[in-house]
């Protein structure tokens, strides 16, 4: 069973990007090259992975992701920080 990482992104602009996956190698590839990367990471490339944490499901990773976009800047940054 594969584990589901919560993660954010850095973007050339100095901007924050949250997202999940089962594989944080590849979908950081994917959002630095090619089409699979989210639209938002496309036009800020490159970007660069400043945090994650593993969940045991998608269930968990999904609830985390949504609390991780609700907190304001400066506490995303706290976040990293940690």
């Amino acid at each position: 069973m594969s584990s589901w990482h919560v993660y954010i992104l850095e973007c050339a602009d100095g901007t924050l990007y949250t997202g999940i996956t089962t594989d944080l190698e590849r979908r950081l590839s994917e959002h630095n090259e090619g089409r699979l990367g989210a639209r938002y990471t496309r036009a800020r490339r490159p970007v660069r992975l400043v945090y994650s944490v593993s969940y045991a499901n998608r269930s968990e990773a999904s609830i985390a992701e949504a609390q991780i976009k609700k907190l304001s800047r400066r506490k995303k940054q706290a976040l990293i920080a940690d």
